[in-house]
């Protein structure tokens, strides 16, 4: 596979003398998609198009399109009282499209620049983070039960609709 392009210091580096968060999301772009061309090129040829084709966006979004972003916490911040990292599920929603663009998933470190290192989560964080997790955890209670509740009613309607002597199935043909 072919390299990626070296760091551009003075472009990707931020105020602190460090590369940009943002960047190693290019660099990953970057190599993912060496690493399907590889594929497509070397490894499967005949299938090179569709191999190409993976690469897309669950929603192709193009202008002028809006977007809702939404991230919710993949553990609980009770799980490892030493963890350095936070570890975020996120979704962008298209709102010309009506569904989600894109599903991410971010491994954030905790960085304390006093002494250029990560550090541990601190205390006032995961007591609110640990909150929301609780929250988090409620609502997905609730929003399965509502669910369950749902497929109740249609399940109710079917047999109001089909259980009866006079009821005939359309198999979408058109009469004779």
């Amino acid at each position: 596979m072919p390299p990626l392009p070296p760091v551009r210091w003075l472009a990707d580096l931020r105020a602190r003398a460090h590369v940009n968060n943002v960047v190693y999301a290019r660099y990953a772009e970057s190599s993912r998609v060496n690493w399907v061309n590889h594929f497509a090129l070397h490894i499967d040829p005949a299938r090179s198009e569709q191999w190409r084709g993976l690469m897309q966006a669950e929603t192709p979004m193009t202008y002028p399109d809006s977007i809702s972003v939404y991230h919710k916490l993949r553990v609980s911040p009770e799980e490892d009282p030493r963890t350095t990292s936070l570890l975020l599920d996120c979704m962008v929603l298209s709102h010309s499209h009506k569904r989600i663009a894109a599903r991410l998933y971010e491994d954030v470190s905790f960085y304390d620049y006093r002494i250029a290192a990560k550090t541990q989560m601190p205390e006032f964080v995961r007591t609110v983070l640990t909150d929301i997790w609780h929250q988090q955890q409620q609502e997905m209670a609730q929003a399965r039960s509502r669910i369950w509740e749902l497929v109740a009613l249609v399940e109710r309607l079917e047999k109001q609709t089909w259980d009866r002597i006079d009821a005939v199935e359309d198999n979408g043909q058109a009469a004779v």
